[in-house]
Formats: C-alpha cells, structure tokens, sequence
C-alpha cells in the first residue's frame, strides 16, 4: 500500500472562476477559495461553509474536496455546494463521470466513490442574475465545533426583487447525509418574497430533517434548529440577492 499525497498533482490543485462558472479542484485549500476575490463575490454561500471547515490551520490545506470526501453530515462546505446545484467530476482508469453533489454522500462516511475512482473537480455553475445564497450552523462554541444543525439557501429573484423565481434549501447535521430540502425549496417558487411564504418553506426544511439525539442535541432540537436557521438563510440570500 501507498499514501499518494494529490496535491502534487497539478489538475487537482486549480481553481478557475469563469464564464461557465466555478471549478475547485479536489485538493485546493479552503483559504484559496474564500481569499479569490470572484468566488467571493459571485458565491458567498460557499465561502460561508469554506471559512469555517476547522480552523485557520486546517484551512490552509484543508479543502471542500476533502470535506466531500469525508461524507460526514456536518461537514460545513456541503451544504451550499447542493445549494448552487454543484457537480462532482470523478475519474477512473475507464474514464469520467458526474455526480450530482446533492447523491454523492451515500451514508456517514460513505460516498459512491468506488475502486479506482479519484474525485478530481467539483463544478459549480454560474450564478444567474438576481440570486444570493447563504449558509450557518449553530454550535455550542464559538469556532472549531461540530455543527448541531447547519443550513444553506440558494434563491432567484425576479427581476423586481419581490418574488422568488427557484430556490434550494440544503441541510447539514439532521441526517445520515447532508440533505437536499427539495420541498422547501420549491415551495419559494413563484411566491412572494415575505415572511408567510418564507416561514412555510421553513417549515417544510425541518420536515425534511431526520436528526438524531446524541451528545450534541436532541431530535427535537435539532428540528427547531434547522426551522429557525432556515429562515434566516432564505432571509440572508435574498438580502445579497438584491445586492
């Protein structure tokens, strides 16, 4: 057996910000994505989970492809990557494949990679106009915690910024895997941008949770948890939506 250290390998290690959207190679670092300028104007959400994988050290050779990787249900960087829709790009001796970010976890600590395979990118498309996105987690501490329950949300306003076009909803720490809050987020559709239409996609989020209790909280915990800080992501993407 041997350990293959891939951030020797070139291609693993680039990201590219451009007009079909935004690649991250699977071994560069978290700093290297929230200190890019583009990525974090045009996707704050994935800064948000990026800046808060681990700490300052971890980050500097930490990365989402790791994060991905490790298919724990807290990881941080997962979550808004379901939410801008991203991609996984895995390579094999046969060739390449995609994968929706969103089936790519297939348990704690499962993924679909199989034999042979290596993540090698994950692509994100270009935001349209009119969207923002968010992500948090509450925690007990300050930093450096695992997240009792973590949301990320991905909206599209119309043109007038008063009602929503589409929407995501991801959720992080209320399930075997991160999970996509289809429901919710397509609840958004066509509604207006308020407090009753943003409250019943809210809603719809902690139905779409199946946490456990463990030392960190309790089912019913976390279910409120992931309602509150639902709102207040849709209310957040909105807010950098409109600018």
């Amino acid at each position: 057996d041997a350990v293959v250290d891939i951030k020797n390998i070139p291609e693993l290690m680039t990201l590219t910000v451009n007009g079909s959207g935004l690649s991250i190679g699977a071994g560069v670092p978290c700093y290297q994505v929230y200190d890019n300028s583009e990525v974090a104007a045009q996707y704050p959400g994935i800064v948000d989970g990026a800046s808060i994988i681990g700490g300052i050290q971890v980050q500097s050779r930490a990365g989402l492809g790791g994060n991905l990787c490790n298919a724990a249900p807290s990881g941080d960087g997962i979550p808004s990557l379901i939410a801008h829709s991203a991609v996984a790009v895995i390579a094999n001796a046969s060739g390449t494949r995609e994968v929706a970010v969103e089936d790519f976890c297939t348990g704690p600590s499962r993924t679909v990679l199989e034999s042979g395979d290596l993540l090698v990118s994950i692509e994100v498309p270009k935001p349209a106009a009119n969207t923002g996105a968010a992500y948090t987690r509450f925690i007990p501490r300050n930093e450096m915690d695992i997240a009792v329950a973590g949301v990320a949300a991905f909206v599209q306003l119309d043109a007038s910024g008063k009602n929503f076009e589409s929407a995501r909803i991801a959720l992080a720490s209320v399930g075997p895997t991160p999970i996509l809050a289809s429901a919710a987020g397509d609840s958004l559709a066509g509604k207006p941008v308020n407090d009753e239409t943003i409250a019943a996609a809210a809603a719809l989020a902690k139905d779409a949770a199946t946490p456990i209790t463990d030392m960190r909280g309790t089912v019913e915990q976390r279910k409120q948890l992931v309602e509150v800080l639902t709102g207040r992501m849709i209310n957040k993407a909105v807010e950098r939506a409109r600018g």
